[in-house]
């Protein structure tokens, strides 16, 4: 038999913007529901690096001294080797922020930290294990969603439906949602890497002529990965699993290829860069990947959702708990954050520009030798110039700062 319930906003998807979101709304004071179809937040392929401008909102919530008491690594800068030099491209030690580095913890630790401190608030329930399945709707309006669980099937209605569940997002899909695609030149195939040397806790990719790597350093591992031409896993294994490890294994040889032991263990990403033209309907707002699908490059994605999820959790509090929602303020949350999705993806479009010959093709794009020689010049002799993507990728654009009814002091 199905069942009943109803709360005042409905959240789907338990990743960085589901869990920031939840929070923030049960410190109003508005009853919240979160919906994870998974069991836990295991997920090996979720980003890792946590940024300044979320270290600052942590702190914000009073959890900050609990975040750093995780086992994490620190990353200051980002380094490439431009005309033969090594040199700083991005170094966040020059930012003017109150934690200016990239803290590494794997995803699941901030997730479990999120949720540990939402369960302290009255008014919020995290139920894991429960895929939503479809939308309730009374005419064009959106009043809950439907979803299986361990109890099985039920329904939930509420006041506000939230999208949180990413860029395949179901509730986008059942509300007729259909985003804007843009070309995307190549996708990831991840895959962990045992570390069997001390490993530098910096964020330098690998590229030989046949195989850019990604590499993400863990506490005694790597999470890898390479980028391959959209749509190209059947290439990749063409060339072989043997020659797959091998280049790999030269790329990398602070760390041990055994965990690899077949295709199984290579699981590739499709990677996707779109946008809704419209984030909202009567009952129901998109946030994060679920409203504009992210590109890798720059790792930028988790920024972006966190704040959508502050600059929601601001905008519709107050109506929530006044029971006074409306579309306008659904159409505030878009008219906040559609200016800094829009820049940060033509950013990521012009990246893809030169990551498409680097993939594509199998090679490396080369510019002129004065060329780099010039700029590996000028880096070196105005450092100071690295703090411009350190604040791109460390802060991006517009950041987001707690509202006053969800700060607390660090306990």
């Amino acid at each position: 038999m199905t069942q009943a319930e109803s709360t005042t906003c409905a959240v789907v998807g338990g990743g960085p913007a589901g869990m920031v979101l939840g929070l923030l709304l049960a410190r109003a004071g508005v009853g919240v529901t979160v919906f994870e179809k998974h069991s836990d937040f295991l997920r090996d392929f979720r980003g890792d690096t946590v940024h300044p401008v979320t270290l600052t909102l942590l702190d914000d919530l009073g959890l900050y001294d609990r975040f750093m008491a995780l086992p994490h690594s620190e990353v200051h800068r980002a380094q490439f080797t431009i005309g033969g030099r090594k040199v700083t491209v991005a170094d966040f030690g020059r930012l003017r922020e109150p934690h200016p580095l990239l803290a590494l913890v794997p995803q699941w630790d901030l997730l479990n930290l999120l949720a540990d401190a939402a369960q302290d608030e009255p008014t919020f329930t995290l139920r894991m294990k429960t895929e939503v399945t479809g939308l309730l709707r009374d005419g064009d309006r959106v009043t809950g969603v439907r979803y299986d669980g361990p109890d099985g099937p039920g329904e939930l209605r509420a006041n506000l439906t939230v999208a949180c569940d990413g860029r395949t997002s179901l509730v986008r899909r059942e509300a007729g949602m259909v985003p804007r695609e843009f070309p995307v030149p190549f996708d990831v195939a991840w895959f962990r890497l045992d570390a069997v040397a001390e490993i530098k806790y910096q964020l330098t990719p690998r590229i030989s002529a046949d195989l850019p790597l990604i590499l993400i350093p863990r506490e005694g591992y790597f999470q890898a990965g390479a980028l391959i031409p959209k749509g190209g896993e059947s290439q990749l294994h063409a060339r072989g699993f043997d020659t797959f490890r091998t280049r790999v294994a030269d790329l990398v040889p602070e760390a041990s290829v055994e965990s690899i032991t077949s295709w199984d263990d290579v699981k590739v990403l499709d990677v996707r860069l779109n946008r809704l033209h419209r984030w909202y309907k009567p009952g129901l707002l998109c946030i994060g990947d679920a409203a504009h699908a992210m590109s890798p490059a720059g790792g930028v994605g988790i920024n972006l959702a966190v704040a959508d999820a502050v600059a929601t959790a601001s905008v519709v509090a107050e109506p929530l708990l006044a029971g006074t929602l409306s579309e306008a303020d659904l159409a505030k949350v878009q008219r906040r954050r559609k200016m800094p999705a829009v820049v940060t993806q033509g950013v990521q479009r012009l990246l893809h520009v030169g990551l498409r010959r680097a993939i594509l093709g199998g090679r490396v794009p080369q510019p002129p030798k004065a060329a780099e020689r010039a700029l590996s010049a000028l880096l070196s002799r105005l450092p100071g110039l690295s703090v411009v993507p350190a604040y791109l990728v460390g802060v991006g654009v517009l950041p987001e700062r707690a509202p006053a009814f969800a700060r607390r002091a660090a306990r």
